[in-house]
């Protein structure tokens, strides 16, 4: 008996087409039956979480989870079943644990031994990290703080000294004036720094809470530059220029950002040196396969030297979309089948 490869949606939720399916997840089923490949879209649905486990392990040989973290009411449900379906030899497109490591905003303080992120990035998972540490980096350059939950630029914030220290003091007090901008929609507001870290206390706190503290870094004004990544081949770049206006620093197209498509080999430098430090990405998130679809986010700085760098900004590969390209549904079929193949043979060697 041949065995599906098993894509994963749920009902309901702003990306769904008019059938109820995402625009881009029928023409990857399409795509493998054309290729000889069997599969099908199932969805997930946690009062039939047992059901739907057994028959993906009886008929699946592979799933593609195509759920948007934001239309799932039962996530850790989901993920739990996820996991289950690997230990019991179903090829995970991704793992769900690779979701979590690649997906997650403290993705980058695990990576400042890579040159792709700063080594003064810092996550915080309890408030009195945080409470510690932000008014020592403050105090050394503006920062971008990044909250783990939200989308589309919520609760990221551009933070300014309004006025600059004293010379020698190296930890901002807390009743410093600063100047917040929100990437969502690039509005401005102003707060005394300890009222503001009381107001990001609720991104600490909750499942999943944190808080990213980064550099800013003021060439985000040329533009984000998005590498779609098809496992470990870059596909496209989209560049995303902010609106031109004094405060902005959002790349959301919610935000008022120019896009742009260009090939990989637009941005030669870019993609070289990410490719090169794949491996070590791998390892430093937990050495599972590298995603099937994902995205990995860059901004343009200027070293040392006075050359151009690129610093990684997030990543995303809970379930990115490609709508827009829906042609690039053969090549991810392509990809499906030949991680199969790699995984049978892996299978057979004695």
């Amino acid at each position: 008996m041949d065995k599906k490869v098993i894509f994963f949606e749920v009902e309901g939720g702003t990306d769904k087409g008019p059938d109820g399916y995402r625009p881009d997840t029928l023409p990857m089923v399409d795509a493998l039956k054309e290729r000889g490949q069997d599969a099908e879209v199932l969805f997930f649905d946690v009062t039939k979480k047992q059901q739907i486990f057994d028959y993906v392990k009886e008929h699946g040989v592979a799933y593609v989870s195509r759920i948007n973290p934001g239309n799932l009411q039962h996530e850790e449900a989901y993920f739990t079943m996820l996991r289950e379906l690997c230990q019991a030899g179903i090829i995970g497109m991704p793992h769900p644990d690779a979701m979590i490591s690649y997906g997650s905003k403290d993705a980058l303080s695990k990576l400042t031994s890579t040159n792709l992120v700063p080594d003064d990035t810092y996550a915080y998972y309890t408030i009195e990290a945080f409470k510690t540490q932000f008014p020592i980096s403050l105090a050394s350059t503006e920062r971008v703080l990044k909250q783990n939950r939200g989308s589309t630029g919520e609760g990221i914030w551009r933070v300014q000294l309004m006025n600059p220290l004293a010379k020698g003091i190296t930890e901002v007090p807390l009743d410093a004036q600063i100047k917040c901008t929100e990437a969502k929609d690039n509005h401005v507001e102003y707060w005394q720094l300890g009222e503001f870290m009381t107001f990001c206390e609720p991104y600490i706190t909750g499942t999943n809470g944190m808080l990213i503290d980064m550099r800013f870094l003021p060439r985000i004004t040329e533009g984000e530059i998005r590498l779609f990544m098809l496992r470990n081949r870059p596909i496209y770049v989209v560049h995303k220029k902010p609106a031109d206006t004094e405060d902005a620093f959002s790349a959301t197209l919610f935000s008022g950002a120019q896009y742009r498509y260009d090939q990989p080999a637009d941005w030669q430098e870019l993609v070289q040196n990410f490719l090169a430090q794949l491996p070590q990405v791998t390892n430093l998130l937990g050495n599972y396969d590298l995603p099937l679809i994902w995205t990995a986010d860059f901004m343009l700085d200027t070293n040392e030297a006075g050359e151009d760098g690129y610093i990684l900004g997030e990543m995303n590969c809970s379930c990115v979309g490609f709508t827009s390209e829906l042609s690039l549904a053969h090549e991810v079929a392509e990809e499906i089948i030949a991680c199969i193949h790699k995984h049978q043979a892996a299978l057979m060697v004695p």
